[in-house]
């Protein structure tokens, strides 16, 4: 395994970051139920430790918050506490209250303290903001973030799928007011759909912090053949990669096509394929790999072994048009 600065920042993480939104109970309207308990969640855990990952990224909203307890009962018991890095984040409603949710002061200490609790913890390496809060002022929010890194709950702060415009603003606040910084940045990004390489990349390049992309499978789309795709308990019942995914169709399945066909020369996995690809972008710390199963990581790990020519690169690149940003949930 290798281990690359988070950004301008003195941390270093795996070149890999095992998610683990597929870990902990469904939720019960349904969109969770391809998700693991924790009996199957803890092997992919304790072979990630195993193969040198040192990154988990979990959230508050994962189940509910089962995915920070099972992360949080595994890592007690298979790592050593101080040598791994847990990112999680709080935004999503945990509540059907006026406070359950959100960026607010108020909820950002009362949800920094549950997840410490589940993750059975006292201090998150990397806390992030899930998404931009439109009912409260940023400046409330990166306020009540730095007092969470003063008072030691926190060691970085990062953000997560957000315009470009938003990010940058939060950036200059934080400089100005001398709050503690985003140092990660998690977008939406991957073969296709690339639409950060516009302005989000090239803005945290410019301000030297790091990139973890969520979805660099594109929720297993770019894993498998364009004819299974749609045949997953997964994709049956993933209305977050339905929304996603579903305008453009014809063009991802060019792209789909291009992968297996790299992957079938070679003799190896899609996932493989369509992961070292990301290796290739500038700026790109640590995607984040899901699994559901020990071969979703295997791959992953594999993928680090995979050196793609420029010939492949633009074969990737080739079929793809612009899309619509997506991922930002407003």
């Amino acid at each position: 395994m290798k281990y690359r600065n988070l950004g301008q920042t003195g941390l270093k993480v795996s070149e890999i970051c095992l998610g683990c939104m597929s870990f902990g109970k469904g939720t019960s309207d349904g969109h969770h139920n391809w998700t693991l308990d924790e009996e199957e969640s803890r092997p992919l855990i304790q072979k990630a430790l195993e193969s040198g990952i040192n990154f988990f990224d979990t959230a508050n909203g994962y189940s509910m918050g089962d995915s920070e307890e099972v992360l949080g009962r595994a890592l007690l018991d298979f790592g050593k506490r101080d040598d791994v890095i847990v990112a999680t984040k709080a935004f999503m409603p945990m509540r059907n209250t006026p406070n359950g949710g959100g960026l607010s002061r108020k909820s950002l200490f009362v949800e920094v303290d549950a997840s410490l609790k589940r993750l059975g913890t006292d201090y998150i390496d990397l806390y992030y903001i899930h998404r931009w809060d439109f009912e409260t002022p940023i400046e409330e929010t990166l306020e009540a973030l730095h007092d969470i890194v003063r008072a030691g709950k926190a060691r970085y702060l990062g953000a997560s799928s957000m315009r470009a415009y938003q990010f940058a603003k939060a950036l200059h606040l934080a400089d100005r007011h001398g709050w503690t910084r985003f140092r990660a940045m998690q977008p939406h990004y991957n073969l296709l759909n690339r639409e950060e390489e516009r302005e989000m990349i090239p803005l945290c390049i410019e301000e030297g912090v790091g990139i973890v992309p969520w979805s660099p499978l594109a929720r297993g789309i770019l894993a498998r053949p364009w004819s299974t795709e749609k045949n997953t308990e997964r994709s049956q019942s993933d209305h977050v990669a339905k929304a996603l995914y579903a305008k453009t169709e014809e063009a991802d399945k060019r792209i789909v096509d291009a992968v297996q066909s790299i992957a079938n020369a070679r003799g190896i996995s899609m996932g493989q394929i369509a992961a070292a690809w990301m290796r290739t972008k500038p700026g790109i710390v640590a995607p984040i790999i899901g699994a559901t199963k020990m071969k979703h990581l295997e791959d992953g790990i594999a993928s680090l072994d995979v050196d793609l020519t420029q010939e492949e690169i633009t074969t990737l690149e080739a079929q793809y048009i612009a899309h619509e940003v997506v991922g930002l949930w407003r």
